[in-house]
């Protein structure tokens, strides 16, 4: 074993690398090949990139080798050139280890899951994994790598094939797993279990890297230590958004550092960072543990967007909650599903929902990629059994055009009148990152099909029927980065064929007013998105490591410095009194309480009262 790994064990801290393909992308290195291949088209870009983490205080860097097996290549006509991917990267990782001359940096062989599933889901047989792993693990050795990383494998039947394939090659093993964005499933002791997995297999450390933000990462850290002691810990600096076409993730490093002495007090002794961090990422987080000691003393998709036509409405929305938004102040709230095929809570939790004033209930369509219920199948349970309206949310993910359609007339013949069109999360921030996000169209496109079918027709212009009468509902975000954009597609959604907008959480009336400024020229139906906070510890979380959610530093000070049992209800507080400064602005309030406590809702609407909105 590798001396500085047995140091690792022993209880030494040492600090890992960061993100290489997203820093590629912003070197020069573009999309539409894998970044394995700078290895050969821009290796003094490799080389450079991993000296500036060096440089920022890592002892450990990974080679830019994640996605360079056989099949990954050979999506972009490379599976010829494993070997010289491979061992050239080896080579530029180890040649940036070399500088200074001071204290020697461990140069990690970076391999990653094959890109392709195993049988019986997939194609790929095990024998035939195993060739593909030993390969790309052969070539790295041969490039000079002290050890082998096996990284951001979601399956732990995958992992446990490479690991396998490549345990009596000579040198030590690192095994990382990656856990989905979902408190549900980690809180029921899933890093726990892979970890004492992982550890049994005779993995020399144990690991979670990539999907979660640093907050999320303390929790699956503290189970992994229990049960295999020390531990690798990378995570992302937060969730990632789109932004003009490119993802990009939070630059907040002192975040990203304070959760890193978290890390440490938790049990890992290996820290660094996934996707989307930077050196100066990894520099704070040097910075900040560098007088750390184990015992605690010191703590410190390419969417289509074809402008559409409008097409002359044949059938407008027929529903109750539709009518609702025209003449009164509708209400509705978001329900959570749960895992699997029992939805009995949340048919109780919309009745209750509806005798404290909700006039509809929203059901997401897999936010954040998580696997649940078809929300048509869910919405027409809850109608039947709650006896109240649903707003089902339909993704771009998860169909092509032919697919979103047939769900639309699936929706039309079970009675689900309320749609509101989302372009959906990609796939691999969830429960199955490598699966295929469709992205046919994206929330603009969907809003046109929809508008399409209104008319009595589908997007081939052929003839569907009755006209289903649906109230078209699409996302905006007044609190976004760049709200001269939103607004443009906001905008383009009306064009579309948009009734009405779901505004993501908002916080403080000021936000609303500047926006609804902007936006004076055009007559729209808002409901406003309403979000009681639980605790100061969710604020942070929403705040720092969720894209487009922006929590006044005032609110979240006063949540930290209320105990457990009144931090809910300074929440409910807040959204009230929104809820109250802007029901003269808008049509109606979507509230969006925690997963585990939908009655929260309840609190915050029962303040509404009757009289319309704007």
């Amino acid at each position: 074993m590798s001396p500085r790994l047995d140091e690792i064990l022993e209880g030494r801290l040492l600090i890992g690398d960061g993100a290489v393909g997203t820093l590629l992308t912003e070197r020069g290195v573009g999309y539409g090949h894998p970044y394995a291949r700078a290895n050969l088209t821009h290796p003094e870009v490799v080389v450079g990139l991993h000296e500036e983490y060096v440089r920022a205080g890592a002892g450990v860097i990974e080679t830019n080798t994640f996605a360079a097996n056989r099949f990954k290549l050979a999506a972009h006509d490379l599976e010829e050139n494993v070997r010289e991917v491979n061992v050239e990267g080896a080579r530029l990782a180890r040649r940036a280890a070399n500088i200074g001359g001071g204290e020697k940096v461990l140069v990690l062989g970076a391999i990653g899951p094959m890109g392709r599933s195993l049988a019986p889901v997939g194609p790929v047989r095990p024998e035939e994994a195993r060739s593909v792993f030993v390969e790309q693990a052969g070539a790295l050795l041969e490039g000079g790598v002290d050890a082998l990383v096996l990284e951001t494998f979601p399956d732990l039947v995958e992992l446990r094939l490479a690991y396998e394939a490549v345990r009596d090659l000579g040198v030590p093993v690192l095994a990382y797993k990656t856990f989905v964005e979902d408190g549900e499933t980690l809180a029921e002791g899933l890093p726990e279990r892979a970890a004492r997995e992982i550890s049994a297999w005779g993995a020399d450390l144990v690991g979670a890297n990539c999907t979660v933000g640093p907050q999320r990462m303390v929790g699956i850290v503290e189970g992994m230590s229990a049960a295999a002691g020390p531990v690798a810990a990378f995570p992302n600096p937060g969730l990632p958004q789109l932004v003009n076409g490119k993802i990009r993730y939070s630059r907040d490093v002192e975040h990203f550092a304070h959760y890193g002495v978290e890390l440490a007090n938790a049990g890992a002794r290996l820290i660094g960072g996934c996707c989307g961090t930077t050196p100066a990422h990894v520099r704070a987080l040097s910075e900040t543990l560098r007088d750390f000691r184990p015992d605690g003393a010191t703590r410190r998709s390419v969417s289509v967007r074809q402008k559409p036509e409008q097409p002359e409405e044949t059938s407008g929305p027929v529903s109750g909650f539709a009518e609702r938004l025209r003449t009164g102040f509708a209400v509705t709230v978001e329900v959570d599903l749960p895992r699997g095929n029992d939805i009995t809570q949340v048919v109780k939790a919309a009745k209750r929902l509806k005798e404290r004033g909700a006039h509809a209930v929203d059901i997401s369509d897999g936010a954040r990629a998580r696997l649940r219920m078809h929300p048509m199948a869910a919405a027409k349970i809850i109608q039947d059994e709650a006896g109240i309206e649903v707003v089902a949310h339909l993704s771009c993910r998860d169909r092509n055009i032919i697919g979103l359609q047939a769900d639309l007339l699936g929706a039309a013949a079970l009675g689900i009148r309320n749609i509101l069109a989302v372009t959906g999360d990609p796939a691999q921030i969830g429960d199955y990152p490598e699966a295929t996000s469709v992205f046919d169209t994206d929330s603009i496109g969907l809003v046109h099909a929809l508008s399409r079918m209104n008319a009595g027709e589908d997007l081939a212009g052929n003839p569907i029927g009755a006209p289903p009468g649906f109230l078209i509902g699409a996302s905006f975000n007044p609190t976004a980065e760049d709200l001269d954009s939103e607004i443009d597609k906001l905008r383009r959604k009306v064009e579309a064929g948009a009734h009405a907008f779901w505004t993501q959480p908002v916080f403080e009336i000021g936000a609303l007013e500047r926006t609804l400024e902007k936006l004076e020229d055009t007559d729209l139906s808002i409901l406003l998105g309403l979000m009681p906070l639980r605790s100061a510890r969710q604020a942070e979380f929403l705040h720092h490591e969720v894209p487009g959610i922006n929590i006044p530093e005032g609110v979240r000070r006063k949540l930290a410095d209320l105990s457990p049992e009144d931090a809910p209800k300074y929440g409910v507080e807040v959204a009230r009194n929104l809820l109250a400064k802007a029901k003269p602005l808008v049509n109606g309030a979507y509230v969006m309480p925690p997963a585990s406590a939908p009655d929260l809702a309840g609190d915050v609407i029962e303040a509404v009262g009757e009289g319309a909105g704007r």
